[in-house]
C-alpha cells in the first residue's frame, strides 16, 4: 500500500517540485497539494494523510500552527518541516510542535524520501545539517528539575531515553542494552505515553532539558 503523504507550499514551484518527486516513487502517492496552513489542515482532514511534508512560513496560517492543528487529528498524521537555512528558530520551534522530522529545502532528494518513509514507520530524521546544532542547543541548557514524570519511568526506560537523546537509533539502543529493536520500540512507545508526548524528537528534546544527558553524551 501507498504512503499517501500530502505537501504543503505557498511557493507552486516548490510545491509541484515536491509532488513530482514524491510522485515518481511507487511507494508514495501525493493525494494534495496546499498553499498555506489553513488548507493543509483542512485538506488532511478530508484525505487522511499518512505524512504531511509543511513548509513553515506560509500565509493565512503558518507552518508551526499548522503543526500542533494536524497532530490533534484522529488519526493523526505524520508531519515532517521544511525550512530554509537560515530560520534556526523554526526548527526548534517545529519539532515542539510535533514534528516528527526537520528537512532544509536544500535537502538532498533522497534525503527528503528516505525522511517520508521513515516518519510513516513512526520515527524522526533531522537533516544531518542541522542534527548537531540541535543537540547543543539542548545540551547547552540549564537543566529543568526533573518531573514526577520522569519517576514513572523505570530504570531500563530511562536508559532507553538517555540512549535516545544521545542521538541513537533504535538499533544501536538494542546493541547497547542488548535488547531486541522490537523491545526498544515498546520500551519508547511507553516513554512518550509516561511523558505525554508526541515524538522521539520531543522525547530526546525533554531528556536534554531534564539533564539526563550532557554535553559529554554527545557523539
Amino acid at each position: 500500500m501507498s504512503i499517501r503523504v500530502i505537501v504543503a507550499d505557498d511557493q507552486a514551484p516548490t510545491r509541484e517540485g515536491l509532488r513530482l518527486l514524491l510522485s515518481s516513487e511507487p511507494d508514495m502517492e501525493v493525494v494534495a497539494a496546499a498553499s498555506d496552513g489553513f488548507e493543509v489542515v483542512e485538506m488532511a482532514r478530508r484525505h487522511r494523510p499518512d505524512v504531511v511534508l509543511t513548509d513553515l512560513r506560509m500565509p493565512r496560517v503558518d507552518g508551526l500552527s499548522a503543526i500542533r492543528d494536524l497532530i490533534s487529528l484522529d488519526p493523526a498524521p505524520a508531519v515532517v518541516a521544511l525550512t530554509t537555512f537560515d530560520l534556526d528558530e523554526y526548527l526548534f520551534g517545529a519539532l515542539q510542535a510535533g514534528a516528527i522530522g526537520f528537512l532544509l529545502k536544500e535537502s538532498d532528494p533522497d534525503l527528503i524520501l528516505n525522511a517520508v518513509r521513515v516518519a510513516h514507520g513512526g520515527q524522526g530524521l533531522v537533516d544531518p545539517q542541522v542534527t548537531p546544532r540541535l543537540l547543543r542547543r539542548f545540551a547547552a541548557t540549564s537543566p529543568r528539575p526533573a518531573t514526577g514524570a520522569l519517576a514513572t519511568l523505570t530504570p531500563r526506560e530511562t536508559e532507553v531515553l538517555r540512549h535516545l537523546a544521545a542521538g541513537n537509533s533504535n538499533a544501536e539502543i538494542a546493541g547497547a542494552l542488548v535488547i531486541s529493536p522490537g523491545t526498544v520500540k515498546v520500551h519508547l512507545e511507553r516513554i512518550l505515553a509516561k511523558l505525554g508526548l508526541r515524538t522521539r524528537v520531543q522525547a530526546a528534546i525533554y531528556a536534554h532539558r531534564h539533564g539526563l544527558v550532557t554535553w559529554a553524551d554527545l557523539p
